[in-house]
């Protein structure tokens, strides 16, 4: 990580953001950066590991860190996700607790706010999607979750229209400490091409595929490189449990991975401007999400 000192009138920090699955906090991230730092989807579970989202001004940076869903764990994979999400409580200057105003409290909310209650860091309310719900439902909601935990700011948002993300950048730049340039001006993300690319892959997986399938799968990405056309040459892999998910992903006489692979390969053109050649595999490795041999194979260890 690059880090550059700017002297006493530039601010920096890291803001974490954490909450229940599908909340919408990578929809948040990437309308605060401006460009598409982490894959969306409906699916829950969809981020599984940190993507740290670079926002950067005249007088600010801010370092945003999309994390997994807090969730009841199934396998080892879910436990590193929960993990890695409750653990940047304890490494940010601020977090953001994002919540659903049309799911209202759950249980899952109890679980976050029990941890968040044993740190120290400040702490600000983040209500997503308020305007799916009532105006007159919105402060007997904020009192709900006001009750549970004493947060710094309470803040109404709708992360896909844009709705309030002013004022919160505003409060998050108010909260922020003095502090040095983490990252280049035009770095948005700690994570590499490879990376995203594998990521951009599982997207339309997630996407185009329904039932257990998409929560079962892997991307990765085994090489890129210029062929003689003079285009970027992706080979990936994808890996899931089952045969039978294998055969719903590849489809019939393959339609389905052509699919999938058609609409990554334009949005990969769209997003690296130039032209690529991809090809993608299928392949099953059986319960791999409880392997974590496998697991360290394919990146999700602590230090990723």
């Amino acid at each position: 990580m690059e880090v550059t000192t700017l002297g006493d009138h530039f601010k920096s920090g890291f803001v974490s953001l954490i909450g229940r699955p599908n909340v919408g906090k990578s929809t948040l991230i990437n309308h605060l950066i401006g460009e598409k730092v982490s894959i969306v989807s409906d699916k829950i579970q969809t981020t599984r590991q940190t993507i740290h989202g670079v926002l950067t001004s005249d007088d600010m940076q801010v370092v945003f860190i999309d994390t997994p869903g807090v969730h009841k764990p199934k396998h080892q994979l879910g436990n590193y996700m929960v993990d890695v999400s409750l653990n940047t409580l304890k490494e940010v200057d601020l977090v953001l607790f994002m919540v659903n105003a049309d799911e209202g409290y759950g249980g899952g909310d109890e679980y976050i706010i029990e941890r968040l209650n044993m740190v120290k860091t400040p702490k600000f309310l983040i209500i997503n999607k308020v305007d799916l719900i009532n105006p007159d439902n919105i402060l007997p909601l904020i009192a709900q979750y006001k009750d549970k935990c004493d947060f710094d700011e309470v803040i109404p948002v709708s992360a896909l229209n844009g709705n309030n993300l002013e004022q919160l950048m505003a409060l998050i730049k108010e909260k922020i400490p003095v502090g040095p340039q983490y990252y280049g001006e035009d770095q948005l993300t700690n994570r590499s091409e490879r990376f995203f690319m594998g990521e951009i892959i599982r997207e339309k997986i997630l996407h185009y595929t329904k039932e257990e399938v998409p929560h079962s799968v892997n991307v990765l990405i085994d090489s890129k490189q210029k062929n003689e056309k003079g285009q970027l040459h992706i080979q990936a892999t994808i890996i899931t449990e089952r045969d039978s998910q294998k055969g719903i992903i590849i489809g019939k006489r393959g339609s389905m991975l052509k699919q999938i692979g058609q609409a990554a390969r334009l949005e990969m053109e769209e997003i690296f401007g130039e032209k690529i050649y991809l090809e993608v595999w299928v392949k099953v490795q059986k319960d791999w999400r409880n392997k974590r041999s496998l697991l360290n194979e394919y990146g999700f260890t602590e230090d990723h």
